[in-house]
């Protein structure tokens, strides 16, 4: 079976990474040690290995094509229809698209599940950007949201997390995704803060359901998001949520350094919550460096350090 014409999927503008070409690891069927609740693909059996996957040289050559029709790729992104650590020759490829990539930037986007398989873990540190999931602590939790495979231990995947953050010298950004009635009572959401504050990720990103899950699952309101982001104080904390609502307001000097002190906030965060006034005030804090930007995966934040 020949998979070239189908584990591209892109180039496509992005607005954090520019134009990103993604990369599909098991593009002929769902191969995942996660059956979440939330997932947008199909439900199916957890497996902890791929059975089905394109050679090193078949995803290569894609990549290949790809840069002679695109030549202003920013960004190569790792993936699967599943997940894409399982894919066996993942320490092989990473070194042949580093050899390639010239000034794009790598990326891998995985649930976090293998972080403590010392190959995984060592692999993982060749990519510009790694970003994994972690949406419980408690055990119960994780395996009623994620129904994860036989095996998997959440306390080895935050410890294996902290060491990583200890490790890489690159871009680390966890992803946080809420379902109502599961991991957003308090005491879940503390843990989450808690295991968070100790891995000291770059990024935090934070979301909800934005499509139709594989099953009778439901979003949470972005004003628990928001509630979410002031919990996690002191770190750089990312609301992703479709059609956020537009809520602008007049911001004293002490108001805004006293919400960047709480938190750093996003570009986004501004445009949305600051009115005129308030972002020259902003501004100027910028200008006495009272107040620094930060770029961290794509995301500018404002940040009191």
């Amino acid at each position: 079976m020949s998979y070239s014409n189908s584990i591209i999927f892109g180039p496509i503008p992005s607005r954090r990474f520019g134009i990103s070409l993604g990369v599909d690891l098991s593009p002929s069927s769902k191969q995942c040690n996660f059956d979440c609740l939330y997932c947008e693909l199909e439900r199916a059996k957890t497996v902890d290995s791929m059975t089905t996957y394109p050679t090193v040289e078949e995803v290569i050559n894609a990549i290949k094509e790809s840069f002679e029709k695109h030549s202003k790729i920013d960004v190569i992104t790792v993936t699967a229809n599943g997940e894409p650590t399982l894919y066996p020759k993942l320490d092989e490829l990473i070194t042949e698209i580093n050899k390639i990539k010239d000034n794009a930037k790598t990326l891998i986007l995985s649930n976090g599940s293998t972080i403590y398989d010392k190959n995984i873990f060592n692999t993982l540190l060749h990519f510009d950007t790694v970003k994994l999931s972690l949406d419980c602590v408690s055990e119960k939790c994780f395996k009623k949201l994620d129904r994860i495979h036989n095996g998997i231990d959440i306390e080895k995947i935050v410890e294996s997390m902290i060491t990583f953050s200890n490790t890489t010298k690159n871009q680390f950004v966890l992803e946080i995704l809420f379902v109502k009635d599961l991991n957003d009572k308090e005491e879940e959401i503390n843990l989450l803060y808690k295991a968070v504050k100790k891995i000291n990720p770059s990024r935090v990103d934070i979301g909800t359901i934005d499509r139709p899950p594989a099953y009778e699952v439901k979003p949470v309101s972005f004003e628990t998001l928001e509630n979410i982001a002031n919990i996690f104080e002191g770190i750089n904390v990312n609301i992703a949520y479709k059609n956020r609502p537009k809520q602008t307001n007049s911001f004293s000097e002490e108001e805004v350094i006293s919400m960047l002190k709480r938190r750093p906030l996003t570009l986004e965060d501004i445009e949305n919550l600051f009115d005129e006034s308030s972002k020259k005030i902003l501004e100027k804090l910028v200008e006495k460096k009272l107040v620094l930007t930060i770029d961290s995966s794509g995301v500018i934040f404002y940040k009191i350090f």
